[in-house]
């Protein structure tokens, strides 16, 4: 029989370090197939090794554990580990298998350790009614907690002995170019080397959104969302470029 396969995400090295011991004295068959220090990361780790199982810290920089909970969706089974009680038992209530608060304790976790090996077997269930727009409340009541964190006013590239300052609010968006990012603004492209992962922790999710592993887009440049079998593509005001929506990322266009 396959061995389960889960990851880990959670801010705090020492916690997922606690976290994959126990789990490895609990399950020991279980593989841990990857760590992530955030939501986004870990929904990119998710994408490229598809586990079956997610341990989701709630509270994580950037995207959060709720958010990267949307973008799995039914794929695999959601565990939330929290420090706040009250949100993760909300979203228990409507669908993630489990709860853990911190810190993790042994005897809770062999309850939890129970619970999925009893699921696995089975088809992952769906979405009951009302999780998704459960989990958006909740990621907004997280998001309203946290102190905003100082967002990118300017985008600096340089080109030979050349440093151009672009404004942000020109930006109408970013495409990972293998090494670089390239930037299109109102006043023309240019590539920079921070990256894509980078850049969405940076700047403002007011304005900007992540819609691909490889793509940002400034939300108030977006002219109409085409769907496409398991994917889409988002169309822009006034350019002729299309940028691409992963599945994972389907769910935030699904009522435009």
């Amino acid at each position: 029989m396959t061995a389960a396969t889960a990851l880990i995400a959670d801010d705090e090295p020492l916690l997922r370090e606690r976290l994959a011991g126990l789990l490895q004295s609990a399950w020991p068959q279980l593989q841990v197939v990857a760590q992530a220090r955030n939501g986004r990361e870990a929904l990119e780790l998710f994408e490229d090794l598809q586990p079956q199982i997610a341990f989701l810290d709630v509270h994580m920089p950037g995207m959060n554990g709720i958010e990267a909970a949307r973008c799995i969706g039914t794929r695999a089974h959601v565990v939330f580990v929290t420090a706040f009680d009250k949100y993760a038992v909300e979203a228990f209530r409507h669908g993630a298998i489990d709860y853990l608060m911190k810190p993790v304790e042994p005897q809770r976790l062999e309850d939890t350790v129970r619970r999925l090996q009893q699921r696995l077997p089975a088809a992952l269930p769906a979405q009951p009614a009302g999780y998704d727009q459960t989990l958006e409340r909740l990621a907004q009541s997280l998001r309203q907690q946290l102190a905003p964190a100082p967002t990118l006013k300017w985008i600096k590239a340089s080109v030979g002995a050349t440093v151009r300052l672009i404004p942000v609010e020109q930006v109408a968006y970013f495409r990972s170019d293998n090494k670089y990012t390239l930037v299109v603004w109102d006043g023309g492209e240019a590539l920079i080397r921070k990256t894509i992962r980078e850049l969405a922790d940076e700047l403002d999710p007011q304005r900007f959104m992540q819609v691909h592993r490889g793509a940002i887009v400034a939300l108030d440049r977006v002219s109409h969302f085409m769907h496409a079998a398991d994917a889409g593509e988002l169309h822009l005001k006034g350019r002729p470029e299309r940028l691409p929506v992963s599945r994972s990322y389907l769910h935030l266009f699904q009522q435009m």
